[in-house]
């Protein structure tokens, strides 16, 4: 399973989401570091819609995601966006 569908698959389970997009942003970043060469899955971003945030600061919604997400980040993914709202609340995306 690659890691955007191991993401993916994760976020839906924990948070039922009413809005997903697990965006592969790998390209962007050629060259940012000797070993980063802008394939494969080293950058995501995460944006979510989702009840389980409700009353939640920000830096805990993030703190979920990342918790969730551990195995994911110890296994090479260098850099994760998480842009996190409730039903309801503002987004530019």
């Amino acid at each position: 399973m690659s890691i955007r569908d191991s993401i993916e698959t994760k976020l839906r389970d924990a948070f039922q989401p009413e809005r997903l997009a697990v965006i592969n942003e790998s390209h962007h970043h050629a060259g940012h570091q000797p070993d980063i060469t802008g394939e494969g899955e080293t950058h995501m971003r995460v944006r979510i819609v989702s009840e389980h945030f409700s009353g939640m600061t920000r830096l805990a919604r993030h703190r979920a995601v990342n918790d969730l997400l551990k195995a994911e980040l110890d296994a090479g993914l260098h850099a994760l966006a998480i842009e996190t709202a409730a039903p309801g609340e503002p987004v530019r995306w």
